[in-house]
């Protein structure tokens, strides 16, 4: 498949053309954005398996609703059984792609346990104990350290998910293909998504001031700007 690599403005224009999906149908919007959390959220109450289903079920929601988005776009109608569109078609990749994702997260924590782990353990094995200064740095410095790499490991993983929903119901692509795609057309834009990544960071900074209410606009936003990016990009 072919990947454009298109200019750094473009990381704007994904986010006001979602804003324009969203505009076509606002109401539809914010309740398919509150369905999809209060599935999370109940989920979430579910001990271990409950975050295990989070994983898997998201990419099938998220592809749901780039359908709606596509509908939009040819001047169809969004419905909010548009969410659950992805447990009809494409589902088997969908949740691999979670799975897939997931294993990643999964691996990332465990090295960044160790890492904690390992200088906490340096620490008390140097003697530092009874130094509580150099204890405390020792323990700062491995959690910064942790987070630093952390960071590192998981940003690639983020770019394989980014588009790989959208490829799967789109293209008909299978989970590992549709993330590697996904990721060289991430690596491909990096210049546009840094820009995208600001300016979506400080949208979220303002769209928490009223109570958070304004997530409820921005959520959807956000996720048609996944659809407009994939339009842009492939």
């Amino acid at each position: 498949m072919q990947i454009k690599t298109v200019p750094i403005s473009r990381g704007l224009d994904w986010i006001t053309e979602g804003f324009g999906l969203f505009r076509l149908n606002p109401l539809i919007w914010i309740v398919m954005l509150i369905i999809f959390l209060a599935i999370v959220m109940l989920l979430a109450l579910i001990p271990f398996i409950g975050a295990i289903a989070t994983l898997l079920l998201q990419p099938v929601l998220i592809g749901g609703m780039l359908l709606g988005c596509r509908s939009l776009e040819q001047g169809q109608e969004l419905r909010i059984d548009h969410l659950f569109v992805g447990f009809r078609q494409n589902t088997n990749a969908l949740v691999m792609v979670g799975l897939i994702s997931g294993a990643g997260y999964f691996l990332v924590g465990l090295v960044i346990l160790l890492v904690v782990g390992g200088g906490l353990g340096l620490s008390a094995l140097g003697g530092y104990n009874d130094l509580p200064a150099l204890a405390m740095g020792g323990a700062m410095f491995a959690y910064i350290f942790s987070g630093l790499i952390g960071l590192a490991l998981t940003i690639p993983i983020a770019m394989a998910s980014w588009f790989a929903p959208a490829l799967v119901v789109f293209d008909n692509m299978q989970a590992w293909d549709a993330m590697k795609t996904s990721f060289s057309a991430c690596l491909s834009n990096m210049l546009p998504f840094l820009l995208y990544g600001i300016i979506a960071l400080m949208l979220t900074v303002l769209a928490m001031i009223p109570f958070g209410l304004g997530l409820l606009v921005l959520g959807p936003v956000l996720i048609a700007s996944v659809y407009t990016g994939y339009r842009d990009i492939f």
